[in-house]
């Protein structure tokens, strides 16, 4: 799932707007005839003096409009006009107008959105630009494989490439340094049993363990975290990027959600969890109400501006200590459409999100460099989520966020969690859910 700044919105990144698009500022008209493919006539990284403008459709802020205005600085004659959509709407909003004779040149991408449009032709096949600015080369292997997907967009991680990243994120935890010594947590817990015993001695010490926003996404992410730390990672990426004969409905994923099921029983998570947004979670993490929170580097800047060196994170701790690191992510990623009169304009966008300068707009964002070489050093919070985030990415353990699995994924992922915090869902049910979800989307 993405997260607020993903394919989700905290399900919000990740992976999922309308993204910015470049059209001829001399007025010229995009074509009002859709392609027979999605392959561009011709490939070339030398780009126009001429006067460009190029529309841009998104739906996540940060950083877009930040990577927008340093592209113009680096080509002053492309103008790019971004069009934001509430993410709510994006996934229809973004299918009609990418299908419409006048679409924008460029477009956040959307797994859910892209289900249908690649198959139409739709999005440009970005094989022949990744082979033209070495792309396979900068962007980092994980990051790419959730956007190469077969021409049916039923199977990810396979086929062509029809986006690049535009900025990368990463789920972990959050950590009250101060009410962690209190309790007498001595550091991050290394391993899932060593979190839910400083759940249980952060709750002895009068605290509430976690704060959850089950209204919205949060419950996801927790289920999620604690999904990668018990699950094979391989298998969970089959899962999500539609494997054929993968399932969720296995002992690891049933051991992760009643792990979930029984936190909340225990009271390590607050009653009203199901009822609480995400930001009134981190707002009551932050202001020392609780002593952990599950989300990922979007929170960190202004986690690091409330809490200063109190908060800490790391990466949600495997059933084993010395598991290799794996955490879900996503990217705000871009795609081009092939109705595109400047294809090779929209391309050089997307290079330049690898590039150093976007590198620190993506960071000074909180969000994570594109190029994984790129320098990430930070204070505090900050430099803690960029040195998980390393060691995740030298790991090639950056998974994806399980909305990913299909276009309505996330419809039954948030119920379905929210029934688990409750316990009126049982994890066969939920998992079944899940996969039945799935299956469909695989007919």
């Amino acid at each position: 799932m993405s997260t607020r700044r993903g394919t989700w919105r905290p399900i919000a990144v990740a992976a999922a707007g309308t993204a910015p698009v470049l059209v001829l500022a001399s007025c010229a008209v995009l074509s009002t005839s859709i392609r027979e493919d999605d392959t561009p006539d011709g490939v070339s990284t030398d780009i126009t003096d001429e006067p460009v403008t190029l529309t841009l459709a998104y739906t996540d802020d940060p950083p877009t409009e930040a990577l927008v205005e340093g592209f113009h600085e680096q080509y002053p004659n492309v103008t790019i006009e971004p069009r934001q959509t509430e993410f709510t709407d994006y996934v229809m909003t973004i299918r009609l107008s990418m299908s419409s004779e006048n679409p924008p040149d460029i477009a956040q991408y959307n797994p859910g959105a892209m289900g249908s449009l690649i198959p139409a032709g739709q999005i440009l096949d970005l094989e022949e630009h990744s082979s033209a600015y070495g792309w396979e080369d900068t962007f980092a292997p994980t990051s790419l494989e959730s956007l190469r997907t077969n021409q049916d967009a039923t199977e990810f991680a396979t086929g062509n490439l029809y986006a690049v990243p535009g900025a990368l994120s990463i789920l972990g935890v959050f950590y009250n340094k101060e009410l962690l010594a209190d309790a007498g947590v001595d550091g991050p817990p290394e391993t899932l049993d060593e979190f839910e015993d400083a759940l249980a001695q952060v709750q002895d010490d009068g605290t509430m363990p976690l704060s959850v926003g089950g209204l919205e996404t949060g419950g996801v992410h927790l289920w999620n975290a604690v999904l990668n730390g018990t699950w094979d990672d391989e298998a969970y990426r089959d899962w999500v990027y539609g494997s054929p004969g993968s399932s969720i409905e296995t002992d690891h994923a049933a051991e992760a959600t009643r792990t979930v099921q029984e936190w909340a029983e225990a009271g390590y998570l607050p009653e009203g969890a199901n009822a609480t947004s995400d930001n009134d979670a981190q707002v009551a993490f932050a202001g020392g109400e609780s002593a952990f929170l599950v989300s990922g580097n979007w929170a960190a800047a202004e986690l690091s501006e409330e809490m200063g060196d109190d908060v800490g994170f790391f990466l949600a701790p495997g059933a084993t200590e010395g598991k290799p690191p794996v955490a879900s992510g996503a990217s705000v990623s871009f795609a081009v459409s092939s109705q595109s009169e400047h294809p090779d304009v929209a391309a050089a966008f997307l290079d330049y999100l690898r590039s150093p300068e976007a590198a620190q707009i993506q960071l000074e964002t909180g969000f994570l460099p594109a190029d994984p070489d790129a320098p990430t050093e930070g204070e505090g919070v900050l430099g803690e989520v960029n040195d998980e985030f390393t060691q995740v990415i030298d790991a090639e353990g950056l998974l994806p966020f399980p909305d990913w699995a299909s276009p309505g994924m996330a419809d039954e992922l948030v119920p379905g969690v929210q029934g688990v915090l409750a316990g009126t869902t049982g994890e066969e049910e939920f998992l079944r859910g899940l996969q039945d979800e799935w299956s469909a989307h695989q007919e």
